[in-house]
């Protein structure tokens, strides 16, 4: 299952990019289009907005995966393992409460809107609404899956807390494990200096 997830994420990657190429090129050229020539695409705006929406939820998804949500871990990473793990349980479970909220809404509105036409490219706005019902969904799948691995004991104890105080944190903590895996002795290296 998680060589799943990381599959499903690396495409979501891929969809992203795509996405912003995208809006990107709609957007610039749109002003190109406007500055150059007097005239311009009037789907580019409209169109735009939609992926960001759609890049939005997606970069969600991806960052719930790696564990990339900033947070306050101030009280939890204090804890012992077993505080650990109930704070995650209790977490879990509230995010997946909270995901079924979203696809709920998402649902109702998508059904609702789905004979809405947008005002420029007279697509459904169903598929605007999409994007939640596609976030709490794929959400709640990376959150069972979390709360299966801690339930089932392959959660690592370095794992149990989920969030990071600051994007500075999260980027000291990988240096020192890269420094950490650099400094470490390689299996040949190790072998020499017995021998030695």
């Amino acid at each position: 299952m998680k060589r799943f997830l990381t599959g499903y994420c690396r495409l979501l990657d891929g969809l992203m990019g795509l996405a912003l190429l995208l809006m990107v090129v709609l957007v610039f050229g749109n002003v190109v289009l406007r500055y150059a020539f007097n005239s311009g695409v009037t789907e580019s705006e409209e169109i735009s907005r939609w992926l960001f929406v759609w890049l939005t939820f997606l970069g969600a998804v991806v960052a719930l995966h790696h564990n990339e949500h900033l947070g306050t871990d101030m009280l939890v990473s204090r804890l012992p393992a077993a505080g650990k793990k109930v704070c995650l349980v209790l977490g879990h479970a509230l995010m997946l409460y909270i995901c079924w909220l979203l696809l709920q809404g998402a649902w109702q509105q998508a059904g609702i809107n789905w004979e809405a036409q947008a005002p420029v490219t007279g697509w459904s706005m169903g598929l605007f609404y999409g994007a939640g019902v596609f976030f709490a969904l794929s959400a709640g799948v990376i959150l069972l899956h979390n709360l299966w691995r801690l339930l089932s004991g392959q959660l690592q104890a370095n794992e149990l807390v989920m969030v990071k105080e600051s994007e500075e944190q999260a980027e000291l903590e990988a240096l020192q494990a890269e420094l950490a895996r650099q400094a470490a002795p390689r299996p040949h290296q190790a072998a020499r200096g017995r021998e030695a």
